[in-house]
């Protein structure tokens, strides 16, 4: 067994997918061509079957240390291997808009044997692989129904080993070799000088993000690491369906051999939702713009009320049936390994609230939405006044049966908030019922979900337990942040859930159940909102204290995962967009009071001069 930490991985995507790179230089993770497609490599769930892509020095360079970067402001990968007597790199990138992987090696000085073996496997290693020679290189083809092409060109001579294409070549200081790997098109320029094409493709790719990235109107603390998660969110959102997937990848465990592997591949109403108001803090209006679009047009169901699913595929396709893959054993044998994911069939009503307060700020701070939009819109929170009190699935998508939430009952309350504010903005007709729907939501949180004897709101009604989830009250602004029960509720959240800097979803002795046996680790998002919390309530002090120990648990090129373990290992899918948009919140949020307190206290010095004279 031969699996390398999930945070030794580095990402790279052309805004259709994504690959993650090892730090020591092998792609171990791709679906190609898009998010949702089978996997072509996948030696990061199977280290013998899966497929990879590898460039690293050959064995007897002894001693080789191996250093992993982003070109700065960029999202292009350099990973450097470092010898006693020579040093050499690979930048991994691929072109926007385009179906390629491009692979550029160098030697920086002294002399390097290199070893190549590219290995796909199709259709997550159930399709036999094809191989042959072609002018420049080798063509890879599936004899599956997917009927997938990959062709590799090099500058360098390619052998091919049974259905894998493997070379050793050795570079000097200053000279180099290139790979690119890609889908045939049609019409398609043809490549007659690869390392033109090459150094022309990263000139063009270093401008690409670093023009997006000027865009961004953070200059506040903590910016590069601000900078990072942005161009996180940016590289899971799709171009071509201006949609957003949760995580790029499927069946990363939450705990090591354990069950919950889940795919992660596809579009959220939740997730996109909040990573739409994060991009719409830093000023990218055209992605936030782009996935509006995508829930008014190709979302199937936003015109039919109470039909409205948790999930869709990119392309807005509903259907995401679950099947586990008895071929591959798993991350560190930890299966199964599901792709799919029978959720999308679940029934939670939180995502109400997550996307028209989404569409409330686009409305605001964006572009007007249609009236059309604003229709279907209506018609969802029509149903909504029906349904709000029924029991559901809520933001963690059990599998043990429904309860009444609390975290849902707090975004239907949003939905019709934020619905009525934007009717009242736009002068739309409303029903009126949102109003009494919305005051008696409210009042059913403070009676009903409030426990005297913990004092604290607590998971779901009539129970005992503190959710992470609640630490959202203040944040949407259904309590205030210095509020008694509020504060007393965070106190019960610190006792019950947060260790140290980090913090549980929920206490599996005491939560609902959720229908999985074995334990999971810390959720990242869920620090971020406790910073949040902390920021608001005025604990600037600790909130920073907290989010900058939080940064420390990032890996070497400042991604996360879904979870962390307590030795800080990264777990579940990766990255996943949950993390980072939660990181530039609470970024965005404490930097804002800490600047208001520097602020206040200069202002309140600058009044004591005026007086002393």
């Amino acid at each position: 067994m031969n699996y390398l930490p999930i945070e030794n991985y580095g990402i790279i995507g052309n805004l259709e997918t994504i690959a993650l790179v090892s730090d020591t230089g092998s792609i171990d993770f791709m679906c190609f061509p898009e998010f949702d497609s089978a996997s072509v490599f996948t030696k990061l769930l199977d280290d013998k079957k899966g497929g990879f892509f590898r460039i690293n020095p050959a064995e007897h360079h002894k001693g080789i240390k191996y250093k992993q970067m982003y070109l700065p402001d960029t999202n292009i990968l350099l990973t450097r291997f470092l010898g006693r007597d020579s040093v050499g790199e690979v930048i991994d990138f691929m072109p926007v808009g385009e179906k390629k992987l491009i692979r550029h090696v160098s030697t920086i000085r002294g002399e390097l044997l290199f070893r190549a073996c590219c290995s796909p496997e199709f259709n997550y290693a159930r399709s036999k692989v094809l191989v042959k020679k072609i002018p420049g290189g080798v063509e890879f083809t599936s004899d599956g129904k997917e009927h997938l092409i990959l062709r590799l060109l090099s500058d360098q001579t390619i052998h091919i080993n049974e259905s894998r294409a493997s070379l050793e070549f050795s570079l000097k200081g200053g000279t180099s070799a290139n790979f690119i790997l890609y889908q045939p098109e049609e019409k398609e320029e043809k490549i007659t000088n690869i390392n033109e094409f090459i150094s022309k493709a990263l000139i063009k790719e270093i401008h690409y993000w670093r023009d997006w990235l000027s865009n961004c109107k953070y200059k506040g603390r903590w910016r590069e690491t601000v900078y990072r998660s942005a161009l996180v969110l940016k590289l899971l959102t799709s171009k071509k369906h201006g949609s957003m997937v949760a995580a790029p990848t499927f069946s990363l465990p939450e705990r090591i051999g354990g069950k919950r592997n889940w795919d992660y591949r596809y579009t959220w109403i939740r997730d996109s939702s909040f990573s739409m108001y994060s991009l719409l803090m830093l000023g990218y209006t055209k992605e936030a713009s782009d996935f509006i679009n995508w829930v008014e047009t190709k979302c199937m169901d936003i015109s039919h009320a109470g039909q409205l699913r948790i999930m869709y595929k990119i392309d807005g396709n509903k259907h995401i049936d679950e099947e586990i893959l008895t071929n591959l054993e798993g991350y560190k044998t930890s299966p199964p390994v599901r792709i799919g994911n029978e959720a999308f069939q679940q029934f939670q009503l939180d995502i109400y609230g997550e996307l028209l307060n989404c569409v409330y700020l686009f409305d605001n701070f964006a572009h007007p939405i249609s009236y059309n939009f604003w229709v279907s819109l209506s018609k969802q929170i029509d149903w909504l006044c029906d349904n709000w009190q029924r029991k559901d699935q809520s933001i963690w998508e059990i599998r043990a049966g429904e309860q009444e939430f609390l975290f849902s009952r707090m975004m239907c309350w949003v939905a019709f908030d934020r619905a009525i504010k934007l009717a009242t903005n736009r002068s739309f007709p409303f029903n009126k019922r949102w109003e009494h729907e919305r005051d008696v939501i409210f009042n059913d949180i403070y009676n009903n979900f409030w426990n005297e004897e913990t004092q604290s709101f607590v998971q779901y009604k009539g129970g005992k337990a503190v959710d992470a989830s609640t630490l959202m009250m203040p944040i949407i602004e259904l309590i205030s942040p210095r509020d008694p029960r509020w504060l007393s509720t965070l106190a019960r959240i610190e006792k019950e859930i947060v260790r140290d800097s980090l913090v549980y979803r929920y206490s599996q002795e005491s939560a609902a159940p959720d229908g999985m046996k074995g334990g999971e680790g810390t959720f990242s998002m869920c620090t971020f909102w406790y910073v949040e919390c902390l920021t608001m309530a005025g604990e600037l002090q600790k909130a920073r204290f907290i989010f900058e120990k939080m940064m420390g648990y990032a890996n070497h090129v400042g991604l996360f995962s879904e979870q962390l373990g307590m030795q800080g290992q990264h777990l579940g899918n990766f990255p996943q967009a949950f993390s980072h948009l939660g990181l530039i919140n609470a970024a965005y949020k404490l930097n804002k009071f800490l600047r208001d307190e520097k602020n206040k206290d200069k202002s309140n010095t600058e009044k004591q001069k005026s007086f002393l004279l």
